[in-house]
C-alpha cells in the first residue's frame, strides 16, 4: 500500500461499516522458524474469505513474536502486509490492517511506528503487561501511544493475561481523540456493557464496537442495547468482530456477518430464532477450539489444529513449547466440521487450498 493510499483509506468510516476482522495465526515449522509458504496461504485466505481485515501480531498470532530475542514482529507484520497487498491487487477493495502493540509505554511506541511504516493503519493495544497498574497509568499509556498509531481498544479477558476495567476507565479511554475502535472481549456481559454504556456517555457514536467475546458472537451482533446520551435514548450494537474464532471458518462467517448486516437493514423487528441457534453451535464448536474446559490452554493449538486439518498449516506449533492441545482435543475437533457443517469452510479452503500455497 503506497502512502498515499494509506493517507485515503478512512480507517474509522471502514469500520464503523462492520467487518470481519481474522486474527492471524503464526505458521511455524516443526523447528520453530517462520514457516512463509504457510504464513502468505493464510493471508491469502483471509483475503479471498472476504474478510474486511486483519489483526496480525496479537495474542492469536502469539505474543512471543514481540520478543526482540525472536525478532520476527516486523517479518511477521511485513509479510502479511505485503501479501494481502498482492492479493488485493486484482480486485482492490478496503482492506484494515491492524497491528497488535504490547508492552510498556516505549515498546508499544517503538511497535505502533514500525506498523505504520509497513502499512497498518491502527494499533490493537494490549494491556497484558499492566496489569497491576493503577487505572490513571493505563490511560496515560494509551494516549501515549495513541499520539503514534490510531488506536483499536482492547478490553482483554481476564483469563488470558488482561484484567477487570471498569465503566471509569472506558469513559476516560473514550476521551482519546485517535481512538478508532474497540474490541470488548472480557468474556462477561456485565463488563461488555460497562463499554457501551461508557462510550453513549462520552458521546462517542464514531467509536465502533467490535466483539472479541467468542463465547458469544452472535449474541452481540444481533443485540441492540438501550442506552441514553445527552436525555436521548437510542441503541448501540457490535457492528463487527475481530476474533480469533474467525481465525477459522471464515468464509462462512463473513456470509454470517452478512446476513445480519441484511437483517438490519431490512428493517424487520423480528429476530429469526436460528440466528440464536447457530449462536449457541458457534459457542460450542468454540469451547472446543479454545479448549474452554481446561482454562483456555489448548487455544492457539486448538486453532493451528483446525487450519491443519484443512491444509493451511503443516503443524499446530507455537514458540511457547507448553502450548499443546488438551487431552482429547484433537479428537474433538476432527469431528467439529461434521457436527456443525453450516459453520465450517472445509469445502471452500479445499477448492482453493493449492491457489493459496503457490
Amino acid at each position: 500500500m503506497g502512502a498515499s493510499e494509506h493517507a485515503a483509506f478512512n480507517v474509522r468510516a471502514h469500520l464503523q461499516t462492520g467487518q470481519v476482522i481474522p486474527a492471524h495465526p503464526l505458521a511455524l515449522t516443526p523447528t520453530r522458524d517462520m514457516d512463509e509458504r504457510h504464513q502468505r496461504a493464510l493471508t491469502r485466505y483471509y483475503v479471498a474469505a472476504g474478510a474486511g481485515g486483519m489483526a496480525v501480531g496479537v495474542h492469536t498470532t502469539g505474543f512471543p513474536i514481540h520478543d526482540p530475542k525472536i525478532g520476527l514482529y516486523r517479518p511477521v507484520l511485513e509479510l502479511a502486509a505485503e501479501t494481502a497487498t498482492a492479493a488485493l491487487a486484482d480486485a482492490s477493495r478496503p482492506f484494515v490492517r491492524v497491528a497488535g502493540l504490547i508492552g510498556d509505554t516505549a515498546q508499544a511506541t517503538r511497535e505502533a511506528q514500525i506498523a505504520l511504516a509497513l502499512g497498518y493503519h491502527c494499533g490493537l493495544l494490549s494491556l497484558g503487561a499492566w496489569r497491576e497498574a493503577s487505572d490513571e497509568a493505563i490511560l496515560a499509556h494509551c494516549r501515549r501511544v495513541a499520539e503514534a498509531i490510531p488506536l483499536f481498544g482492547f478490553y482483554l479477558q481476564p483469563a488470558v493475561g488482561g484484567r477487570r476495567l471498569g465503566y471509569a476507565f472506558w469513559r476516560e479511554f473514550a476521551e482519546i481523540a485517535n481512538v478508532v475502535a474497540i474490541k470488548v472481549a472480557p468474556f462477561d456481559r456485565y463488563a461488555t456493557l460497562d463499554v457501551v454504556r461508557a462510550l453513549a456517555d462520552a458521546g462517542r457514536d464514531d467509536l465502533a464496537l467490535y466483539t472479541g467475546n467468542d463465547d458469544a458472537i452472535v449474541a452481540d451482533l444481533v443485540t441492540d442495547m438501550p442506552v441514553t446520551s445527552g436525555g436521548r435514548g437510542y441503541t448501540r450494537h457490535f457492528v463487527g468482530g475481530l476474533l480469533g474464532q474467525w481465525a477459522v471458518w471464515t468464509s462462512k462467517a463473513v456470509e454470517m456477518l452478512h446476513a445480519i448486516q441484511t437483517w438490519r437493514a431490512s428493517g424487520t423487528d423480528m429476530l429469526r430464532r436460528e440466528w440464536l441457534t447457530r449462536g449457541a453451535a458457534l459457542t460450542m464448536a468454540n469451547a472446543v477450539i479454545f479448549d474452554a474446559a481446561n482454562g483456555y490452554r489448548g487455544c492457539l493449538p486448538g486453532i493451528l489444529e483446525i487450519l491443519r486439518l484443512q491444509g493451511l498449516v503443516r503443524g499446530t506449533w507455537t514458540f511457547d513449547t507448553h502450548e499443546q492441545l488438551s487431552p482429547g482435543q484433537a479428537e474433538a475437533l476432527s469431528r467439529l466440521s461434521a457436527q456443525y457443517p453450516d459453520l465450517a469452510d472445509d469445502r471452500f479452503v479445499a477448492e482453493r487450498l493449492d491457489d493459496w500455497l503457490r
